[in-house]
């Protein structure tokens, strides 16, 4: 498994992954060293997540590798074709499943997603269209909403 820590808008962020894909894409909480050579099988992930925020890219084209529960996977399999821009609630996640009574087992492997942003967990929100729990903190949430967001406030000056 190679790993390499970059420098985000959001923070230092850690890649994991192999042959086999992204196992993992985390914001850390912490300085960390920035990797000074980059592990080939992590290359393009890298390069997807700056086009990502530079606002060149929307959607990614990564072989990935997450490692959780048949649930989790089908949760996040869901998360990917959260169009960019948009949002679903916890609710509508369980409807899609089949299953409005899941909303919290929908909750929960929504917060256990290992690969942030590719597999874009912060585009879900409450159902009263409220910011509810992220991992890396609201305040990242929050950013990569705005981030995603086709109404951008613009300088008055």
């Amino acid at each position: 498994m190679e790993t390499c820590i970059i420098n985000s808008p959001l923070g230092f962020t850690k890649i994991v992954g192999d042959l086999a894909g992204i196992t993992s894409v985390t914001v850390l909480n912490s300085e960390e060293k920035i990797t000074d050579i980059i592990p080939v099988e992590l290359e393009d992930c890298i390069i997807q997540l700056n086009q990502y925020f530079e606002g060149k890219r929307k959607n990614f084209n990564l072989k990935l590798n997450p490692q959780g529960t048949d649930f989790q996977k089908k949760v996040w399999q869901l998360l990917e074709k959260i169009p960019f821009g948009k949002t679903l609630s916890y609710l509508d996640l369980s409807k899609h499943l089949g299953d409005i009574k899941a909303i919290r087992a929908v909750a929960n492997a929504n917060g256990k997603n290992p690969i942030w942003i590719i597999v874009p967990c912060h585009r879900v929100i409450g159902s009263d269209g409220s910011l509810t729990g992220y991992a890396g903190g609201l305040h990242r949430k929050q950013w990569l909403l705005e981030h995603e967001s086709p109404y951008r406030q613009q300088s008055l000056f």
